[in-house]
Formats: C-alpha cells, structure tokens, sequence
C-alpha cells in the first residue's frame, strides 16, 4: 500500500508519497511562507494560513488518488508551529475540514527524521558523519554513524528567521558579519570533538544553491542529488547575494525563485556550518524529514 508524508515548515510545504517498494509516486514542494513575521512568540498570519490550507487541500487530494485517506497521511510541522501562538488552534480546523492529522514535533525529534531520511538512499562511509538539515525557522544537525545516531541538536536559526532578524535589504557588508558572528555563536552550542567523515546537506535552500552552482535553470533532482557544495561555493554565494537586487536573486535562483529572498542567510548558515565541522564541502540531498517519516 502506498503511503505519505508532509512536512509543513516555516517557508515550505513538501510532499511525498512512495509505493510499497520505496518507489516515488509523488514529491512536491511549495513555499508560501507560513514562518513570515513569525517572530519567537508570534502568530502564523492569516494570508499565509490561508495560502498554506490551500496547499495542504491539494496534498491531501493527491494522497486520495493514490488510496491513501487523510487521517492515514503522516504529517508533522516543525519550528514555525512549535513558536506560533495559533498553531494548534489552525491544525484543529485543517483536523476539521481536511481529516489531516498533524503533529507538531519537537527539535530533537526533526533532527532524528532528517537523519532517517538523508542517510535512506545514501552509501555512508564507516565512520561518523553530519547532516545538516537547514529550514525557515530552525537548523538540525545530527551527528551518526549508519543507523545510530550519536548526537542530535536543533538550532533558532533558519533561513527566514535570520533573513527577518538581521539581513533586510540593503544588506551592507557589516550585516554578513554580524550574521556570521550571530551563527557561530549558536554553533559553538554543538561541539564537534574531530572533523566528520561527511557533511550532508538537506532541504530546498540547500538544494537551491546546488542548482544555482550547476547552473540549473529547471529543477531536476537526478542533477542535484548526491552532488557537493562546496565552502569556496558558498563564501561566493553569501557575496553575490548581498548585492544582488530581490529581481537578480530571483534569477540566480531560477529553480526556485520563492526561495530567492532567504539565500543569502541559508548561504550564511551553510557556510558557517561548515568551517565549524572543519569540511571543504557537503553533500547534497534532496531527502529529509520527509522521507525519514515513511522510513521502515
């Protein structure tokens, strides 16, 4: 029987429904933005609610297609509905109108999926490695070594947040440093005794600047998958978008142009992630959280 899972984020709204043999029926993406404005202790806003209970009403009618009821559909929602004064109150009422359950999951338990999900389709080297799983509203890292997880963290820093927070246009050269100042910061929260073997990155800001460092102008995922990003890559990434206009990160970010306002943070984030980890580069995935849900 095939089965679903979404995860409903602070920027994105992803699907995923795979057959009884893991094969891919359905994978979708959608940004609308539902952390915007969010804040640490704010409210989901009524557009974004909106624009997201529409998105989630085609989810639910592409689960049915393939035989799946909604209340059998495994969905959870991540750091803007753990901060969102309104969340449970709106997940009744997607309950009511939809019969799509969804529960709210903490930090510890995000980082855990996007470990399932990154390491599913993955060859591992023997030794212990680091997927870094970058959102709107908040960054997981978890350190493992095939299916033992050794360590797994959850940072207040996303893409969204820290674009909201310290990266509104015009974005001077003082502000990257204050952002990189701020993400170092947080990572020293999360020692890293010696170097990974390995740094995989996940989800769609991730997978964005591999398209733009492939020079994608269409999303194709087989391009993307297991490719590296490298640290050289993404410092160029962090100056280009600083200068760049909303309308030139649009085009940079032709794969994804919703995506296009928050690169510059997630470029940030990624970067800084990286020197703490002491690695030249991190591998690609477009699996996550997701996938970790339909895990068996």
């Amino acid at each position: 029987m095939a089965r679903a899972a979404i995860d409903i984020g602070s920027n994105s709204l992803l699907l995923t429904i795979l057959d009884d043999d893991g094969t891919v029926l359905d994978d979708r993406a959608e940004v609308v933005g539902l952390g915007t404005g969010l804040g640490d202790h704010g409210m989901f806003l009524p557009d974004r609610m909106a624009a997201a209970e529409e998105v989630l009403t085609a989810y639910v009618s592409a689960a049915q297609a393939h035989g799946i009821q909604p209340w059998n559909v495994r969905a959870v929602a991540t750091s803007g509905a753990r901060r969102a004064m309104n969340a449970e109150t709106w997940f009744a009422r997607i309950a009511r109108k939809l019969q799509l359950r969804v529960k709210i999951i903490s930090g510890e338990e995000e980082a855990r999926l996007a470990w399932l999900g990154a390491i599913g389709n993955m060859n591992l080297p023997a030794a212990p490695c680091l997927v870094v799983d970058l959102g709107g509203g908040s960054t997981e890292l978890v350190l493992g070594q095939g299916h033992t997880v050794y360590s797994r963290s959850s940072l207040e820093l996303g893409s969204v947040r820290l674009t909201e927070a310290m990266l509104t246009d015009p974005v001077d050269p003082e502000a990257v440093q204050l952002a990189r100042s701020h993400v170092d910061i947080e990572l020293t929260k999360i020692p890293l005794a010696h170097p990974p073997a390995l740094v995989i990155g996940l989800a769609g800001t991730v997978t964005t600047l591999a398209a733009m460092a492939a020079g994608l102008t269409d999303w194709n995922a087989a391009l993307i998958q297991g490719t590296a990003l490298g640290l050289d890559q993404l410092s160029t990434f962090v100056d280009q978008l600083r200068v760049a206009t909303p309308a030139q990160r649009a085009l940079l970010a032709a794969v994804a142009p919703k995506r296009a306002p928050f690169l510059l943070a997630g470029a940030i984030i990624l970067e800084r992630v990286l020197i703490h980890a002491r690695a030249p580069e991190m591998l690609v995935s477009d699996r996550g959280l997701r996938y970790g849900l339909l895990a068996r």
